[in-house]
């Protein structure tokens, strides 16, 4: 897979790669925080935010650059979206950071006219990846997406269950909100938790998935079993989205 993402990169696609490895670095450096400084994991104040906001927004940007690789896009275009990907990918994280360090709340916070700014802007940025990564999952399912056997049904598999993540992680930001605006400032906290593992089980299947294709082409199987694995795994994968949303209706 290493050897995919290096071969035909061009400079854009370098910049994403480059970008998310450093999150995913930043993500690792504050677990190293954490287990120097200690205090509590779980809360809308810990170090547990930039250990797994790095990592997660890293892992996708990579994800994302090379899995668009096998859409069919307009190679301007494309760089464009992953261009201000990345520079979005960084604000979240960087902000998500900075109110970890300053030890305040970065979501839902508007306790100061400061931490308002902060809290919008995570949201607005939320907002725009929503669109980017909505733009392209049309575009994977408005043409067939290239690659070896399964690498279709991996890729548009990937992204509609990315859509998913992105609508629960809305949800979570706009009940929270309205909390906060009507003066239920620790609730908006709370509000979040019963979406929390729908978010992040539908997260990252546009990694999962479409890796587990690129590693099946290696394989001498038939492309008949290879399709037939990939198609399992999408299944697996739908049953625990499922499972993950049938819990939030539950809890929430």
């Amino acid at each position: 897979m290493i050897r995919a993402l290096k071969s035909h990169v061009r400079p854009a696609e370098r910049l994403c790669h480059a970008t998310g490895a450093l999150l995913i670095l930043s993500g690792l450096a504050h677990l190293v925080v954490f287990a120097v400084d200690g205090g509590p994991w779980y809360g809308p104040v810990s170090w547990r935010k930039p250990v797994t906001f790095g990592l997660s927004f890293g892992a996708t940007l990579i994800a994302v650059t090379w899995v668009t690789s096998y859409l069919r896009v307009g190679a301007r275009l494309r760089t464009v979206l992953l261009v201000v990907f990345t520079a979005d990918c960084v604000v979240e994280v960087g902000g998500i950071t900075l109110q970890a360090w300053r030890r305040v709340p970065s979501h839902l916070d508007m306790e100061t006219p400061f931490d308002t700014a902060v809290s919008m802007a995570l949201a607005v940025g939320g907002a725009v990846l929503v669109v980017l990564l909505t733009v392209f999952a049309v575009a994977s399912f408005r043409h067939r997406p290239t690659g070896p056997t399964g690498m279709a049904l991996a890729v548009r598999s990937g992204f509609a269950i990315l859509l998913v993540a992105l609508a629960s992680g809305a949800a979570m930001i706009a009940r929270g909100v309205v909390l906060a605006r009507t003066g239920h400032q620790e609730a908006a906290y709370h509000s979040t938790a019963p979406l929390k593992p729908l978010h992040g089980v539908s997260l990252h299947a546009v990694l999962v998935l479409p890796a587990l294709a690129w590693l099946l082409s290696r394989t001498s199987w038939s492309e008949t079993v290879r399709l037939r694995i990939v198609a399992v795994a999408v299944g697996c994968y739908a049953v625990a989205v499922a499972g993950a949303g049938v819990w939030a209706v539950f809890t929430y």
